[in-house]
């Protein structure tokens, strides 16, 4: 299961999370090594699960490598258009999938088979100019099933679920090769139409319906409507928050008018939710939900991908599971096996969702009240980690704050949490980080890049950076405040686009960085094997109403020590709140 020679328990790994020593040695430094050339204007870059292919988004197209030898082995080129955002993923032995989006907000799927590029599909095509409609995100699951893409059009946003037809597509791909080997000389792509693909839900950003503002506690009660009274509070204290906001309080202004964006993450097998039938009879590594959330919103949505089409288009999904949270979503992150959805709350609250269970794993207060969480990330523990079924799980996050500080969570059923600070709040916005990444196959391990262009791995549970990652002399890494890079988990290498130094001559050439990890005997003790299909392996099974129920009441059990301490702590901001209205109370009566 693992080749590491460092295995920690989750009782070990909480210890070290808490542990406030460092090391005193001096912080190594290891460098990249030159690759190769890249194409001119790569604006960004992908590997595939297998580690066998690299995806490489330019100015006139976008091209596929081969990951070992670094050479190009297809590409697909028009004139006019960037490639700026790019995903590749494995269908088969033989076939990949890849997403992209252009410069003009064109989201396109492709298809690389034998060492040919198809385009399968567009996505949102440009027909109509006055509903010109742009793609701002746009994602494959795993395995190429299914996409999810963020539509924009005329300030309206909406997010749209496909299914893409893979067993048609492999058919008619290897009719293509068929046809290519019988008359090499035909035009590839000409004469052929690739099989539709389906468009499953479209949803839109929810609003609450006229009347059902809260008025007072007693209309609170009388509220049935689950999804309607949470959409109505969810109302209720924006409108309160937004008559409490300071004048110069751009900052929170600026929120409240900039159009809603979704954040949406696939969701594997876990746990039976209402209404979801079958799947149990899907494939494990098959998606079976997304979650959404939207800017300036409290709750996650849950959206099945399996249900009986209803032949009624026009109307608007309702989601299939609601979880309320008690502060605005400013970010998110699921762990691998997508067990637990961890969301990052105004006030500096972390709370971790469980998904066998349906309920919170916990609710974390950070001290970073002085900053807004930007960005989180969960973090491998290792073989033994909270990706497994047991119910008394241990989870470690890493948040980004807008400051530039980062904070580590670690948390679990029945276990005390506990939050560090890993650096201090950078004086310099040089210092700031711009990309944490968990690095699957490094035990503890989180790759950090600063806007500087500093990067390092940090090990989150002892607080320590193992080693700074430098260029090649006299060069650089391209575009620090948005690097391109990407982690080969098979070859366990880094690679990342960099640039000769602006100080030396020969102009700046972009160039392909590569850091093999395997070759540092610093860093060989973190590294981990995991099995082939990591993520097949890591989904939970379905388990039925009595097992998930079985497993709430094990998690109850070993949460009340936990439970009586926050209902203490609640109860104490409770009291502290009423003292301070009183006083605000008397000062205005003074006044």
């Amino acid at each position: 299961m693992s080749t590491s020679t460092r295995k920690r328990t989750p009782d070990s790994n909480m210890k070290a999370a808490c542990s406030t020593e460092n090391s005193m040695k001096k912080t190594p430094t290891l460098e990249m090594q030159r690759a190769t050339q890249l194409p001119e204007s790569t604006f960004c870059l992908a590997c595939s699960e297998d580690g066998r292919f690299l995806s490489l988004g330019h100015s006139r197209g976008f091209s596929v490598w081969c990951a070992s030898s670094l050479l190009c082995t297809a590409e697909w080129l028009q004139d006019g258009i960037e490639m700026t955002s790019i995903q590749i993923t494995r269908m088969t032995e033989t076939a990949y999938l890849l997403g992209t989006v252009d410069n003009m907000g064109v989201a396109r799927v492709f298809a690389y088979h034998c060492e040919s590029i198809h385009l399968l599909s567009v996505i949102n095509s440009m027909e109509n100019i006055n509903k010109r409609s742009i793609c701002l995100t746009f994602v494959l699951s795993e395995g190429g099933d299914y996409g999810v893409a963020s539509i924009s059009c005329n300030s309206d946003v909406w997010l749209e679920v496909y299914h893409f037809p893979s067993e048609a597509w492999l058919k008619e791909l290897e009719m293509e090769r068929s046809s290519q080997n019988q008359d090499p000389g035909s035009s590839a792509d000409v004469d052929e139409k690739w099989s539709p693909l389906a468009a499953v839900i479209k949803i839109q950003p929810p609003k609450t319906p006229a009347g059902t503002e809260l008025d007072g506690p007693l209309e609170l009660l009388q509220k049935n409507d689950f999804f309607t009274h949470c959409l109505a509070l969810e109302k209720d204290t924006g409108s309160s928050r937004q008559r409490d906001e300071k004048p110069f309080d751009t900052e929170a202004r600026k929120r409240n008018e900039s159009p809603r964006r979704c954040t949406q993450h696939f969701l594997l097998p876990c746990v039976q939710f209402p209404g979801d039938g079958h799947a149990k009879d899907q494939p494990a590594a098959l998606p079976v939900a997304v979650c959404v959330w939207w800017s300036g919103s409290h709750n996650l949505f849950h959206y099945l991908l399996q249900k009986s089409p209803k032949n009624k288009p026009d109307v608007e999904p309702m989601p299939d599971v609601l979880w309320p949270n008690a502060k605005e979503i400013l970010c998110s992150a699921v762990s691998r096996c997508t067990r637990f959805i961890a969301l990052g709350l105004d006030d500096a609250l972390v709370c971790v969702w469980d998904r066998l269970s349906g309920s919170p794993l916990s609710v974390v207060p950070v001290s970073a009240t002085d900053s807004a969480f930007f960005r989180m990330q969960f973090v491998d523990l290792g073989p033994e980690s909270a990706d497994d079924s047991q119910a008394a799980a241990t989870v470690c996050l890493l948040v980004l704050c807008k400051s530039g500080t980062i904070h580590s969570v670690t948390t679990g059923r029945g276990a005390q949490s506990c939050t560090a600070q890993l650096n201090e709040r950078p004086k310099d916005s040089g210092d700031i980080p711009t990309v944490i990444a968990s690095v699957p196959f490094l035990q503890s391990l989180t790759l950090v890049m600063q806007r500087n262009g500093k990067m390092s791995l940090k090990d989150v549970p002892n607080k320590t950076t193992v080693c700074f990652l430098n260029p090649p002399k006299a060069c650089q890494v391209s575009t620090p405040c948005s690097p391109v890079y990407a982690l080969n988990n098979k070859q366990q290498t880094l690679i990342i686009q960099g640039e000769q130094d602006s100080s030396c001559s020969g102009g700046r050439q972009s160039q392909l960085f590569v850091f093999r990890f395997g070759e540092s005997d610093i860093i060989k003790q973190y590294i981990i094997s995991h099995p082939d299909s990591q993520r097949q392996q890591n989904t939970l099974r379905g388990v039925t109403l009595e097992e998930a129920c079985n497993i709430y009441l094990q998690q109850r059990a070993l949460s009340v020590d936990e439970r009586n301490n926050a209902i203490t702590h609640s109860w104490k901001q409770l009291q502290d709140s009423a003292l301070l209205d009183q006083q605000r109370q008397s000062r205005a009566a003074a006044s």
